[in-house]
């Protein structure tokens, strides 16, 4: 039976994972590499390592799993999104990659909506809003602050598509990654020359746009080498993080819904038809499914404020777990659930890294909101989760005002793995949830995708109904939904009354 391998190139690793035709894991393996950060607020990697870190992890699977390289029939790419790559006339990297959580360009992202004749005229031009993490205003931060490397640029790529550069020697994206550069014409799957024009940038600059499914290359004598597989691998499309994602998750029809609670939080709902939120408080972009689209809402800290809550204010819990040998979050979660739903009014906002959905605001930060000497641990762990999970809340209101079904929510991420936090989820989004018997996310996605595109199955869609299944649900508990709905309107509130303050604190610490 063939395999198909998916790469992720994620933020602090990249991940690689063999699968059977059917779906089965054969072997993953991770390699972690380096980020920088030169000045506050800035984010940057070294392409380099990526490129390290797929080979090695390639190999690795090849050899954990017993794979004849033979049998590899395709590979499929995933990625970190909105990242910028540099590239020369020579092809060589020309300063170290700027990342999608870097926030140095403000300035760049008025210049866009400036030159576009404003935001609502942008996100009809490309469906979104210029915000700091997207490709767009980096390229024009090289430009406006590092005019001579701007002049030696020749090609702009996005992290994954670096990485297919150094496999397959072409220059080549699909349109889910793409649509998170702002500078792809959603509604068309191609460039927006026009928003190129008034940017005065080269379309040169990029690379061909593929959908997901389609064979972007084949694997060079040279990179075959390097892997250990034969030259002529194909090389898919693949897809930007959250896509791939989703494909992994089986979020390929209209109303089953995916909310990713990781490090950040993603709600992402298929969409058959182009839904564009007009004040761009969620991205609309393509989905990896061929001739669809997809809606999603990011939380930038969900899952992270409880890692940071772990890490600052955890250590008990952390030296208990070490000494039980368990998870610390399985103490900070079971201490949570000491506090009554709501934590008797304190309210914790989880933007400990600035917002994207829905306020998008880089200045914003976290807060405990209604501290009293009632509260003690248990209410202080409660509703860092419960913030959490708001957030995430925030961006599924915004989804179901689209008109786009809730039918079903498949949870996953560190949040799907703990029973009180599916519950919570459950509880606070008022929905059912479920969980699926595939755990791998990105990379799991893009092996399917592998997969599809090399003919063993017609499509993705098929491709997913073959091979993932739902596995456990987990019911709303109606009077604690209702206690939820009763305390979550305040938590939108409390946003709108610090707004001004956050700008203020943001220029006190600059």
């Amino acid at each position: 039976m063939s395999v198909y391998l998916g790469i992720d190139i994620g933020t602090s690793g990249t991940k690689t994972l063999a699968i059977r035709e059917n779906g089965r894991i054969v072997a993953s393996a991770t390699f972690e590499y380096p980020l920088s950060s030169p000045r506050p607020g800035w984010s940057e990697q070294d392409p380099e390592d990526w490129w390290q870190a797929s080979a090695r992890s390639v190999r690795k699977v090849l050899r954990d799993g017993r794979i004849k390289p033979a049998s590899v029939a395709g590979i499929g790419l995933s990625g970190q999104m909105h990242g910028s790559v540099f590239l020369d006339r020579n092809h060589q990297v020309i300063r170290p990659a700027l990342l999608w959580n870097d926030q140095r360009t403000a300035a760049e992202c008025d210049e866009i909506e400036r030159r576009a004749g404003g935001r609502r005229k942008l996100i009809r031009m490309v469906a979104n809003p210029a915000l700091t993490g997207f490709t767009a205003p980096k390229i024009l931060w090289l430009r406006n602050n590092e005019p001579r490397r701007f002049d030696r640029t020749r090609q702009v790529l996005l992290p994954k598509d670096y990485v297919r550069f150094r496999l397959t020697g072409e220059f080549a994206t699909e349109v889910s990654d793409a649509s998170g550069t702002l500078l792809l014409d959603v509604k068309r799957r191609k460039w927006s020359h026009r928003l190129l024009g008034q940017l005065e940038l080269d379309p040169d600059l990029l690379p061909a746009v593929y959908e997901s499914e389609d064979v972007s290359g084949t694997l060079s004598r040279s990179a075959a080498k390097k892997l250990g597989l034969p030259e002529g691998v194909p090389v898919v499309g693949g897809a930007g993080d959250q896509a791939a994602g989703a494909v992994g998750n089986g979020i390929v029809r209209r109303g089953v819904i995916s909310a990713t609670m990781g490090t950040s939080g993603v709600v992402f709902a298929h969409s058959e038809g182009i839904e564009t939120d007009p004040l761009g408080r969620v991205h609309t972009f393509c989905h990896a499914v061929r001739g669809q689209w997809h809606v999603m809402g990011v939380v930038l800290s969900a899952g992270g404020s409880l890692q940071w809550y772990r890490n600052q204010l955890g250590e008990a819990a952390v030296t208990a777990a070490r000494r039980k040998k368990i998870d610390p979050y399985e103490l900070l979660t079971a201490e949570a659930a000491r506090a009554p739903a709501g934590s008797e009014g304190l309210y914790f906002l989880p933007y400990l890294t600035g917002e994207r959905t829905p306020h998008a605001d880089p200045h914003a930060r976290g807060a405990w909101v209604g501290l009293s000497l009632r509260h003690g641990r248990p209410h202080l762990v409660r509703s860092v989760i419960e913030g959490a999970t708001y957030a995430m809340r925030d961006c599924l209101e915004i989804i179901k005002g689209m008109n786009i079904p809730v039918r079903e929510i498949r949870v996953s991420g560190g949040g799907a793995r703990s029973r009180f936090w599916r519950q919570m989820q459950a509880d606070i989004y008022g929905n059912k949830v479920v969980t699926i018997n595939a755990e791998e996310g990105p990379a799991y996605g893009v092996a399917l995708l592998a997969a599809a595109g090399t003919g063993a199955y017609k499509d993705v869609v098929e491709a997913c109904n073959a091979t993932i299944r739902v596995v456990d649900s987990t019911p709303v508990h109606q009077p604690t939904r209702r206690q939820y709905n009763r305390v979550y309107p305040q938590y939108g509130q409390l946003y709108r009354s610090l707004k001004d303050d956050y700008a203020r604190i943001a220029e006190l610490v600059d």
